[in-house]
């Protein structure tokens, strides 16, 4: 299935990139984030998977922002 714009494509690599920052703002990476190009017109973002000391990490810092 072909993307149903190139906004749509824009807007997904821009989710992407913005939460590429924030995860790196806490110390996260997830190595395989990316538009999922399987589904360009769902605008899905694959998050990948992570180790477990990354998850915790994570967790930490959702934990962390839903007390401020």
């Amino acid at each position: 299935m072909a993307p149903k714009n190139t906004q749509d494509v824009t807007e997904t690599q821009a989710a992407v990139e913005a939460l590429r920052a924030a995860l790196d703002t806490a110390g996260i990476v997830f190595p395989s984030l990316r538009v999922d190009p399987a589904s360009p017109g769902l605008q899905l973002v694959e998050l990948g998977r992570v180790r477990a000391d990354v998850a915790v990490r994570l967790t930490r810092a959702l934990e962390q922002g839903a007390r401020e």
